[in-house]
């Protein structure tokens, strides 16, 4: 499984990562961030789980959600300790990965 972190690019950068593991052979990818980005990792897996837009048609034929974690943990700063939330979410290929030409 493969594990992609996000962070600050923009979500089509995110949708691109799961498609390029789908296209290495890991169909299975787990979509983790922190804080603010945290609306960043479930839009993109949505977007993945529909398959909208150009990137998303590229993936296997059918995503499936298989389970979402939250939860805190804390993360040692120079001079503190701060306490951020996480969310993890497994996403899974299953199916025929489509052409370039067909959507």
């Amino acid at each position: 499984m493969r594990t992609i972190f996000v962070g600050r690019k923009p979500v089509h950068a995110y949708v691109a990562a799961v498609l390029r593991a789908m296209q290495d052979g890991d169909r299975e990818v787990e979509i983790v961030a922190r804080g603010n980005s945290m609306r960043m990792a479930i839009d993109t897996a949505e977007i993945c789980r529909r398959r909208n837009g150009h990137i998303a048609g590229l993936l296997p034929e059918t995503m499936v959600n298989n389970g979402v974690e939250i939860g805190t943990e804390e993360i040692e700063m120079d001079d503190s300790t701060r306490i951020l939330s996480y969310i993890k979410i497994k996403l899974e290929g299953i199916g025929d990965m489509p052409d370039d030409g067909e959507e």
